[in-house]
């Protein structure tokens, strides 16, 4: 299976297209591969055999397919604690009625339930809703660690209000935030302001303490559907960023389709120098290998980036060459000075008066030994 090596000139903001043939390709048999490792996992006697799946259910339904970028440069200077989100095309959570949400409102807390439970809302939404909670009941609530352990394990997806968000690291703690699995993902729950000539317009002012800025019961359900089925990109200092497309239980071209969608907005809406800065792009399951669908013929960003071929360069290199294969520095070299002077401070100190009095010693001992021994044979 031969990844596709295009590449855009540089300098240049031409989107690459990743090849759609490739991504069901590698999904096909990422998919079979999780298959047949899971039947061979099955049939050993050793395997712990999973009570929650029944006998007829296939138990690999739930094991994540993820997209891994590999980038040249950092993607982030520091990591993040607000998830990104993009959009699919087959989202992940559209059919699991069993999800649990908990949805964390600016205040007031009634204003943000009643809109839940009134006739507007999706009902098959409002099963999903577990609990509506304001930041200010959170804080008073689940301030303590055992109390944000338990809420923590209650609830399958959180969801905050984009007014609120950057409070909840200080409140929720590292319960939520030393993983990345339920972050709280931010959600626009204020009232959409309609568009005048093409252009949005301002958000009103709040007039008092009773005026509560919420959108209508169809546009909070439409973002709360948007957030809980859309792919949560994590964002750190590194070269490498796995996002969730699927599942296992997943057809190839649900995958395919997720892929070709996430690809294209992760690197034009997060990585720096876009796809200049992209070293592959690969998929692979919890376990398995890494397969290729993108690669790039540079391996990096700039004519900078790459020492230039000095004088200095190539001794460096020589010297750590002869250091692989263990050849002697040359005589009065500075390398050579330098093992020398390791090898002196290594050495123990040295005494020639209390050696040849050992030497004595032990001398004196041989001959008594070999005395006793020509006595005893007489």
């Amino acid at each position: 299976m031969a990844p596709s090596k295009e590449v855009a000139a540089i300098g240049s903001n031409e989107i690459v297209a990743i090849s759609y043939e490739q991504s069901i390709k590698a999904s096909k048999a990422l998919l079979a591969h999780i298959k047949k490792a899971a039947k061979e996992s099955a049939g050993k006697p050793s395997a712990k055999k999973n009570l929650l799946v029944e006998d007829d259910q296939d138990d690999t339904a739930d094991t994540p397919v993820w997209l891994t970028l590999t980038t040249k440069r950092h993607i982030a200077d520091k990591s993040k604690l607000q998830p990104g989100k993009i959009v699919m095309p087959h989202p992940l959570h559209a059919d699991d009625e069993s999800l649990s949400i908990c949805l964390i409102t600016a205040d007031p807390q009634r204003a943000y339930k009643e809109i839940v439970a009134s006739d507007e809302f999706p009902a098959d939404l409002r099963k999903r809703i577990g609990r509506v909670i304001d930041v200010t009941k959170l804080k008073a609530k689940f301030s303590q660690y055992e109390a944000q352990r338990k809420l923590f394990s209650e609830h399958d997806v959180f969801l905050g209000d984009e007014r609120i968000i950057n409070r909840l690291p200080k409140i929720l703690g590292k319960s939520f935030y030393k993983t990345t699995t339920k972050r709280p993902v931010p959600v626009d729950l204020r009232a959409k302001v309609p568009k005048v000539n093409g252009k949005r317009g301002k958000r009103p002012k709040k007039t008092g303490e009773n005026d509560v800025n919420a959108g209508t019961p169809a546009q909070i359900a439409k973002e709360v559907k948007k957030a809980v089925g859309a792919a949560l990109v994590s964002l750190g200092p590194s070269t490498n960023t796995a996002v969730r497309v699927g599942y296992a239980s997943w057809t190839a071209e649900q995958i395919a389709a997720n892929v070709q969608a996430v690809a294209a907005a992760l690197v034009e809406k997060w990585v720096p120098q876009k796809w200049r800065n992209v070293r592959g792009i690969y998929l692979k399951g919890p376990e398995t290998a890494a397969l290729p669908i993108w690669l790039t013929d540079e391996l990096w960003v700039d004519d900078k980036d790459v020492a230039a071929d000095t004088e200095e360069t190539k001794a460096n290199t020589s010297k750590k060459r002869k250091a692989l294969v263990g050849e002697e520095p040359a005589a009065g070299s500075p390398a050579a000075k330098k093992k020398k002077a390791t090898a002196d401070k290594h050495k123990p100190a040295s005494d020639d008066a209390k050696l040849n009095e050992q030497i004595a010693e032990r001398k004196s001992k041989l001959r008594s030994a070999k005395a006793k021994a020509s006595k005893a044979m007489d």
